[in-house]
């Protein structure tokens, strides 16, 4: 009878890999899992520092040191019950055939070279070399070397991600003019029981009948369709329907948890700091920061001049954003002064995401701008850190990473929101119609 059982897998693990996670090598099921000597290396130029991914490499270098025995380096040692074996590759440098190919002697040559080495051992294992680095998959398909990248937490299908909100047609006419009038509710029973909606807690729908439409949100604690209303929020109108189920969103104290998405220009960023503003009295601080994605994973120390100068660019379109709200009044107007006067006393602070190690997250209004440039385990450091009475804002396009290892699929925003969909402390938006200008709308469509 013919043995039609796959043939064992050795993956051969890149240095971006155990970065991105730091449990990876407890993915891998009942195959065994290669770390080239190479990576153990350049995991020491990370250890030292407080971003995610030196915390990761800190991680990883004690799960191996509890592995520690000379079967590490000779066959490997079992990581458990039903799961392969976990080695360290050791190697001379590049091997000849590598060498031939590649003539520069680099990190990424010698891990390409140890998973060629390992294939030339093991013929009748499959191995796979697991890298976020495209380039350097494509390399290793030229020597004949199977590349893969890591998987483990990446969506499907990011065309079909939740948007939270549907429209629904034909709605009826009574239900609509009844959620016009006090308590602006209607219980869902009545309502969406023969609809084919689904019923997804704090999910916003468009409710269409010939010329009568009203916007609305489903309330699953109570089990009621509530009215939507249009508001300003510090100055910020709503021009479309999705920007009015943000600010209801935003502006929501029983949601904890928010996600914004949307193209450039869609008012992400302004609405979600608006509506911090708009509900500041809530909490003690409004907090707004972004990742810093520098090139290669490098620290902003390669920058030139000081911590100010290095991190002004990226901080600067959040300024940006709050100088719109400030010009919605004149400079004697209590608004304009406010924020001026919050931000000399630190009630309103922007800095990058790295500066928020060792702060206390309770009560603050909590923005994180370009959250697609984060990995899904950093979005989970982020909210497992946030205190009593926070509120916790995610922005970003799922579509425009910066991040040299993340994609549309891989991304921590798209992680966050395909995972927390149907939560009840949770809401999610997502931003379509672009509201800078005429030209910027056409530019984002046509570009």
């Amino acid at each position: 009878m013919k043995n039609t059982k796959s043939p064992k897998k050795t993956f051969v693990l890149d240095t971006n890999v155990i970065l991105h996670d730091s449990t990876c090598i407890n993915q891998f099921k009942e195959h065994d899992i290669a770390i080239p000597i190479t990576v153990i290396e350049e995991l020491d130029h990370f250890k030292r520092g407080s971003q995610v991914i030196n915390l990761n490499a800190r991680e990883f270098a004690r799960k191996l040191d509890s592995l520690t025995g000379s079967a590490l380096f000779n066959g490997g040692v079992p990581l458990g019950k039903g799961k392969g074996k976990v080695s360290i590759a050791l190697s001379k440098g590049l091997s000849d055939e590598i060498r031939e190919i590649f003539k520069e002697d680099t990190p990424d040559h010698r891990i390409l070279s140890a998973a060629y080495e390992i294939q030339k051992k093991k013929p009748e294992h499959s191995v796979i070399l697991v890298s976020k680095d495209v380039n350097l998959r494509m390399k290793a398909k030229a020597v004949g070397v199977q590349a893969e990248d890591y998987t483990t937490d990446k969506i499907t299908n990011v065309e079909e991600l939740y948007s939270g909100k549907e429209t629904i047609e034909n709605f009826s006419h009574e239900l609509i003019e009844k959620l016009y009038q006090p308590p602006f509710e209607v219980p869902i029973k009545t309502t969406l029981k023969k609809s084919k909606t689904e019923q997804v807690p704090n999910k916003y729908l468009v409710l269409r009948n010939a010329s009568h439409s009203v916007l609305a949100a489903i309330d699953n604690k109570n089990q009621i369709l509530r009215k939507v209303d249009k508001n300003p929020v510090y100055g910020i109108k709503p021009r479309n329907a999705e920007q009015t189920f943000a600010i209801d969103a935003l502006t929501n104290h029983n949601l904890p948890l928010v996600t914004i998405t949307g193209k450039a220009g869609t008012g992400k960023t302004l609405l979600a700091l608006a509506s911090a503003l708009n509900v500041k009295k809530n909490y003690r601080q409004i907090y707004i920061a972004r990742p810093v994605v520098p090139l290669s994973n490098k620290d902003i120390g390669y920058l030139p001049g000081d911590v100010e100068s290095k991190l002004a660019p990226y901080m600067q379109p959040l300024w940006d954003n709050l100088k719109v709200i400030q010009d919605q009044y004149s400079e004697t107007e209590k608004q304009h002064q406010l924020i001026t006067q919050m931000v000399k006393d630190q009630k309103l602070v922007i800095e990058p995401l790295s500066y928020i190690r060792g702060r206390s997250l309770q009560r603050i209004f909590f923005i994180v701008d370009e959250a697609q440039n984060l990995t899904p385990h950093e979005v989970k450091t982020i909210i497992t850190r946030v205190g009593e009475g926070a509120k916790i804002v995610f922005t970003g396009d799922v579509y425009q990473i910066d991040h040299p290892y993340l994609d549309s699929q891989s991304n921590g925003l798209t992680y966050l929101i395909e995972h927390f969909k149907g939560q009840d402390l949770y809401a999610h938006v997502n931003l379509i119609k672009g509201e800078r200008s005429e030209l910027a709308e056409l530019a984002s469509n046509l570009l």
